[in-house]
């Protein structure tokens, strides 16, 4: 599997559900947190999502946008 990158942003429950998810199942991400690192909104806006968390791979096999357990699950392989 590629590089997994996380996007999340502060006080937000689906980001923390899906860190804990990831972590759980030793998931190894890259967090990056838009309230930290404003830079990160507009390549994602223009990607086209408007909410975190945002889940995307280097290779862009992979994009999951909210908490999704089920999709979650295809990445602790």
């Amino acid at each position: 599997m590629s590089t997994i990158t996380l996007y999340t942003k502060n006080n937000c429950p689906q980001c923390m559900m899906t860190k804990k998810f990831l972590a759980d199942k030793d998931v190894v991400f890259n967090e990056i947190n838009i309230d930290t690192e404003p830079q990160y909104i507009d390549a994602l806006k223009a990607q086209g999502f408007r909410s975190v968390p945002v889940i995307t791979t280097e290779d862009a096999q992979v994009t999951i946008v909210g908490f999704r357990p089920d999709q979650l699950r295809t990445l602790a392989v």
